[in-house]
């Protein structure tokens, strides 16, 4: 007996026009990269520690411990030069995948002795410290809450004053990078403090 039934044709496959790549793969970067900080927050919300209220009352005759001011209210700052330890390091971890992802594909420009940059940022304290700042501004004024034109009041206010002091020839990067072909990295020296006046 021979059989009768019918088998459906395999499906064509799905191609993708040459022209739409870059665009997929741009917002499967993006993607990417919010989906990354999404982690980023939720580990931060499983390593916080349990509120106050959460805790057990001393027995009878035990003083309490007394509550660190500033574990009672949270972080004494989100600016990532007042981390330290792992708190530091989940930071500069999310503030990578930003840098990487979604600055840098978007903003990042030729490389030139006008417009240094450095590969190796995240050993710049000032780049550090600016890219920090530019990203928390970036957090607040692309969030849906900061209207319609928070992202041009993210790109006037903030991102165009970091890239000025970013990329100047005499900013932190002036010892490094200035042509893409030849990469290059020095952390400049800091003036030391001077504790006394010259007499």
């Amino acid at each position: 007996m021979s059989d009768t039934s019918t088998t459906a044709p395999d499906p064509e496959p799905f191609r993708v026009p040459d022209g739409d790549l870059d665009d997929l793969a741009s917002t499967l970067a993006k993607t990417m990269a919010e989906v990354r900080q999404h982690g980023v927050i939720l580990d931060r919300l499983g390593s916080e520690p349990a509120p106050a209220s959460a805790e057990l009352p001393a027995p009878d005759g035990v003083p309490a411990s007394p509550v660190d001011s500033a574990q009672e209210d949270g972080p004494a700052s989100v600016f990532i030069l007042a981390l330290g330890g792992e708190a530091y390091a989940i930071e500069i971890a999310a503030l990578s995948d930003w840098v990487n992802y979604l600055f840098l594909p978007v903003y990042g420009r030729e490389i030139s002795t006008s417009r240094p940059w450095c590969e190796q940022w995240h050993e710049h304290p000032e780049a550090v410290a600016r890219l920090h700042a530019l990203w928390l501004a970036w957090q607040q004024l692309t969030d849906a809450e900061a209207g319609l034109s928070g992202p041009s009041t993210w790109h006037r206010d903030h991102l165009d004053q970091a890239l000025v002091h970013l990329r100047a020839p005499d900013g932190p990067f002036a010892a490094c990078t200035t042509s893409a072909t030849r990469p290059n990295h020095r952390v400049l020296a800091t003036p030391a403090p001077q504790f006394g006046l010259a007499a």
